[in-house]
């Protein structure tokens, strides 16, 4: 850990250890691009709609997680946001993809959760690969909102994650999405919150969420290069026949504390997604949310 001094008013009031880890980038590519894309990589991502197939690596059983993200979807976000050796940060880091994919793909990485149970799933996700690696990947248990006591300001390249979507999991699941038949699964009649723990934002009303989300972000907003990135993957969600726009609220939330946002792309699950039942019909319209979530892009935009 390396040392810095916090002053105010020109009195040292404590010292806090920064974590040690490399910033900078570790390829030759001109200062001028944003990452190490070839022009062909770069023109498949140029299309606004995203699909990915989960691999065997992939966590997909919700007793263990309730909600990830494959790893070529971090891949992907990584790739194009960042050179190889710079630093990706992901404040919720659940079951630990982040963190696996940056390994892959030859990034630093720091992964951030307030529950030991995902953490020490992330670390064991990372002990399974044995690829050797000039870059670190650490998983560490803490609290978002203490992220800024670990790095110096404007080091990280890239804030990449997927919130708690506030209180919208504290619910018994009741699968309508699915067929009749195929709705009495595993996860039936099954809360799958993270955790009842005051400090996990996923037991918050919307509204609340949205400003604490906003706050979290605003602390970690120094931490991010100028013309950084910010990827945050959500869904919208139903509740008593209302949608729930939670991707408007983080859209919000962040523009408040300074992020601009550069693009919304659709990550597109029809392809992973079997068995969907036949949804409000035949008087009532509605969306499946599972077939569909956002990708929201930020920046730190130049001063």
């Amino acid at each position: 850990m390396m040392k810095r001094d916090v002053v105010n008013n020109n009195l040292l009031e404590q010292t806090i250890e920064y974590l040690n880890i490399n910033y900078k980038k570790l390829c030759q590519c001109p200062s001028n691009h944003i990452n190490c894309m070839t022009a062909k990589e770069w023109m498949k991502a140029q299309i606004g709609v995203w699909q990915f197939y989960y691999e065997g690596r992939d966590i997909r059983d919700k007793e263990l997680h309730p909600a990830t993200y494959p790893i070529s979807l971090a891949k992907k976000c990584i790739e194009l946001f960042t050179h190889q050796g710079e630093l990706v940060i992901d404040p919720f880091v659940g079951s630990g993809t982040t963190l696996v994919a940056a390994r892959d793909i030859n990034r630093n990485a720091v992964g951030f959760d307030l529950h030991k149970k995902y953490i020490d799933l992330s670390k064991n996700r990372l002990s399974q690969q044995t690829i050797f690696s000039e870059t670190q990947q650490i998983a560490i248990c803490d609290d978002a909102r203490n992220i800024p006591n670990y790095f110096k300001p404007e080091t990280v390249s890239l804030f990449l994650t997927s919130p708690p979507y506030a209180n919208l999991l504290d619910r018994k699941r009741k699968n309508k999405s699915r067929r009749s038949e195929q709705r009495k699964n595993s996860q039936y009649d099954k809360i799958e919150q993270y955790s009842q723990d005051p400090r996990d934002i996923g037991t918050l009303f919307l509204e609340k969420y949205s400003n604490e989300i906003g706050e979290i972000f605003r602390k970690l907003f120094p931490l991010l290069k100028v013309k950084g990135h910010c990827v945050i993957n959500v869904p919208d969600m139903w509740w008593e026949n209302e949608r729930i726009t939670i991707h408007i609220s983080i859209v919000e939330a962040l523009r408040k504390v300074g992020y601009e946002l550069r693009n919304i792309i659709i990550w597109d699950r029809t392809n992973i997604v079997n068995r969907i039942g036949i949804f409000g019909w035949p008087s009532n319209y509605i969306t499946m949310g599972v077939t569909f979530e956002y990708l929201l892009h930020f920046w730190r935009p130049p001063a």
